[in-house]
């Protein structure tokens, strides 16, 4: 039997605001939110310490709630990040300003055009980083290395990979790293568990 959706809600306001969260507060109470996280915080960041409490509390069938998109995050591209993050665990997402609910046809539809739009975007700044890594390179400079990923990361882009819940192309992307560093974290994931395996027997 299908649990009724659990929802979630989020608001937050910026630092320095004279604001609350008050009114995104009694809006989410009344959308039926069960439990509801506040945050004062800049939305220029996605890595807020609320934001990813709840993410990581998310469970399959859960729905976030949010008043407006841009309590979420001000930046495209830390939404969709976000965004991804949600739907790796299996939740929905609902903005009540924009009537956007990724748990229909037309909210799904809707936030695809948007990460269309977002893919454009990074595909047009790779082609700028790759001009300037080639006049850096014509000028004796050298680019900067990407950072390396945590363990938790690997360990989450392994799982979601091996379970199916996610191409191999798609946690590149989410995770900004090439499709053969996803490839190599999983073969690397794989030889692992089977060597669990072998001395478990």
């Amino acid at each position: 039997m299908t649990r009724e959706p659990y929802l979630i809600g989020y608001a937050r306001v910026s630092k320095g605001d004279d604001q609350s969260n008050a009114a995104q507060r009694r809006a989410l109470d009344a959308a039926g939110c069960k439990r509801v996280f506040e945050e004062t915080a800049s939305g220029g960041r996605w890595d807020r310490p609320k934001l990813l409490e709840m993410i990581g509390q998310l469970r399959d069938g859960d729905v976030v709630v949010v008043w407006k998109l841009d309590r979420l995050s001000r930046s495209l591209k830390d939404m969709l990040h976000i965004m991804e993050r949600i739907e790796l665990a299996g939740a929905g997402f609902r903005s009540l300003t924009e009537a956007i609910d990724t748990t229909t046809a037309a909210g799904r539809m809707m936030m695809q055009m948007v990460g269309s739009f977002a893919e454009f975007e990074r595909a047009m700044i790779r082609e700028r980083t790759s001009a300037g890594l080639a006049q850096a390179r014509a000028e004796g400079r050298i680019g900067g290395r990407r950072p390396k990923l945590g363990d938790k990361q690997r360990r989450e882009i392994a799982e979601s990979v091996t379970s199916g819940r996610k191409s191999g192309a798609e946690m590149a992307r989410l995770y900004g790293v090439s499709e053969p560093t996803v490839s190599r974290i999983v073969a690397a994931h794989r030889q692992q568990f089977s060597q669990q395996q072998r001395e478990q027997a």
